[in-house]
């Protein structure tokens, strides 16, 4: 703390001496107007100059957004005189010093804290994802025909056993969780969605696709009101789907390609309709070994609408308009990266300006994996060593080539998370074997900060352990208030509590560093009543926040933007965390601020619906607010 009073005391301390040098003030022509006026207007507008420059204080109306005539020509404007706006506006293709931030982010020793939220979930923490209404929807598969949650009111699902003898299923396999109570709601599943794969649409449903059995042409439908249950279509899809991926296009529909012997992919159908073929999809076919090693594949939507598609050590980029692959990369050398081998990926930040440059960087990351006989050798009861390398590669690049680096551990199955400060969180998972039932040893216990843009030596960060496995069938979700869900952990056939690596209920909070308790002072606030929560593209809009800062320069502010993902078997689908271009920064009251942001230009790079919103400060995030982009 005393270390922070000096670093802002030697701030200030510089901003005085910039007080009277290094800014030029551009004064209107004045007429007719005594010398006598002229002095008056002096006398008044140089202190609140003085205070403009030291401060960056300004008069508008707190409430009113950022499209105006004065948002358009930012500034303080007194007659006669126009007082600039400190700092420089980002220019897409540029690295210029205003987005690098005027101040380093605030260093910590902090290495996160464990909270135990909830002993029971209910239902298997297998597949998760954050809803709008800031509920959590956890749900396994109906396969075992149990759980630790009753459906209500005594209800039973009838189903025909392997004997064909007819049987009753009382028990819940998925629930609505509430992240700040505990609360659990039961859910109705009929068709088995064990190993499916989903999304949010722009309204904020959540779409699953795919599971076994019964479940492996169904898509079901889950909203958002009080009492809203899974609305189920079991005959939707033309392919089987287990263990496929599924993600939002940038016209709103969703692309799913995969699941074992499924080479292929398809466009999910309007709710009611149905595919009546697939896309064959040679790729996945070429990708396949002894293992597969090619399930749940990693795709992202890139900036220019295309689709990045990786399976086992390969990659295209696909044109999903003329289902054309239109680029390969190189091969990623070292292991197999998809289930069962089951490496993490993301995309890196994507970094948006006022004005963005024709092409905008997406870059995607893959970290850990395992050998391509890993998953023999542990069906022998033989756990190698997982892969212990992250790889980065700029995909909107000519020639793009892979990056690697060294994680701190191997890991395998594990989760990767972008935080809202534009770190990434890898947690869970294990350091020997692979996915899959009795097929992973050494849980790996310590989550792992990695800092994307950081120098190559100093990006990796080791947090404090949990006491809790998380191995196969674990699942996170980053949360409003920036920490982290975790639970999961099925690692034997059904729910078995006895087992050497048991079926896990209890569900956990994750606070990473940024959560430091010796930061809260520096921890922004959003007012929700006084920002904006509809977006539209290309439009200026503003978000006001609180802060407790002596001095704040606009460059160490930052406005990120999140999409909520659909999780399961280690691959957050749908995850996003954007940068939005700043206009300005504006004290509109004492410790009151409004931050005026540029909305994504495209659906290509924001697909329309709800994201996350966050103020950043010198790397410590606010709470979040919901937004909808359309």
């Amino acid at each position: 703390m005393e270390r922070e009073r000096r670093d802002r005391k030697q701030i200030e301390a510089k901003e005085k001496g910039k007080k009277h040098c290094g800014f030029k003030r551009r004064e209107a022509p004045i007429e007719g107007i005594s010398s006598m006026a002229a002095l008056l207007r002096t006398l008044i507008v140089f202190p609140l100059l003085l205070v403009t420059v030291h401060s960056q204080f300004w008069l508008p109306n707190p409430f009113r957004g950022s499209n105006d005539d004065q948002d358009k020509n930012p500034g303080l404007k007194l007659p006669g005189i126009t007082i600039p706006i400190l700092g420089s506006i980002g220019i897409g293709g540029e690295t210029d010093k205003a987005e690098q931030g005027a101040n380093p982010p605030f260093e910590t020793d902090y290495k996160g804290l464990w909270m135990l939220l909830s002993a029971d979930s209910g239902a298997n923490a297998m597949h998760v994802n954050l809803l709008p209404n800031n509920k959590i929807i956890m749900f396994d598969a109906t396969a075992f025909r149990m759980s630790t949650l009753k459906l209500p009111n005594g209800e039973c699902i009838p189903y025909k056993d392997d004997k064909k003898r007819d049987k009753e299923d009382c028990w819940s396999h998925g629930v609505e969780f509430d992240y700040n109570t505990g609360y659990k709601r039961p859910l109705k599943m009929v068709f088995d969605p064990w190993c499916s794969s989903g999304g949010l649409t722009a309204d904020g449903i959540l779409i699953s696709t795919g599971g076994w059995k019964d479940g492996t042409r169904t898509v079901r439908y889950m909203d958002t009101c009080e009492d809203c249950d899974w609305k189920e279509f079991q005959y939707t899809l033309a392919d089987a789907r287990w263990y496929a991926t599924q993600i939002t296009l940038a016209d709103g529909g969703f692309f799913l390609v995969g699941g074992r012997k499924s080479f292929s992919y398809e466009y999910v159908p309007p709710e009611g309709k149905s595919n009546a073929e697939s896309i064959k999809f040679p790729f996945l076919y070429q990708t396949t070994d002894i293992e597969e090693n090619n399930l749940y594949p990693f795709v992202h939507l890139s900036s220019d609408g295309n689709v990045f598609i990786f399976a086992n050590n390969r990659s295209v980029l696909l044109n999903p308009k003329t289902n054309k692959i239109i680029k390969e990369f190189p091969i990623l050398e070292g292991g197999s990266r998809n289930y069962p081998a089951s490496a993490m990926s993301a995309l890196l930040p994507i970094k948006l300006y006022v004005k963005n440059a024709a092409t905008i960087a997406v870059e995607v990351i893959i970290c850990g994996g395992a050998k391509p006989q890993a998953y023999t050798l542990a069906q022998n009861s033989i756990f190698i060593p997982a892969l212990q390398d992250c790889n980065r590669l700029q995909i909107t690049k000519p020639n793009a080539q892979w990056k690697k680096e060294t994680m701190p551990t191997p890991r395998v199955m594990g989760d990767m998370l972008n935080l809202p400060n534009g770190d990434l969180l890898i947690l869970n998972g294990a350091k020997q074997g692979t996915s899959a039932w009795y097929s992973a040893e050494d849980p790996n216990l310590n989550p792992i900060l990695y800092s994307p843009y950081k120098p190559m030596n100093q990006r990796f960060k080791v947090l404090n352990p949990t006491i809790i496995p998380r191995m196969y069938h674990s699942a996170v979700a980053l949360l409003p208030d920036g920490k982290v869900l975790v639970g999961g952990s099925n690692p034997n056939p059904g729910y078995n509590f006895t087992a050497k690596y048991p079926t896990e209920m209890r569900i956990e909070k994750f606070s990473p560093p940024y959560l430091d308790p010796a930061l809260a002072i520096h921890r922004p606030i959003i007012i929700e009543e006084a920002s904006e929560t509809t977006l539209t593209y290309e439009k200026n809009f503003m978000v006001q926040f609180r802060l407790g800062e002596s001095f704040v320069d606009k460059r160490d502010v930052k406005v990120s933007m999140y999409a909520p993902p659909f999780t399961t078997h280690g691959y957050s689908m749908n995850q996003r965390l954007i940068f939005l271009g700043k206009v300005d920064v504006r004290k509109v009251f004492p410790t009151v601020y409004q931050v005026n942001v540029v909305a994504p230009p495209t659906r290509e790079v924001a697909p329309s619906g709800y994201y996350l919103i966050f103020v950043v400060y010198r790397g410590v995030p606010s709470k979040a607010m919901w937004v909808q982009i359309k």
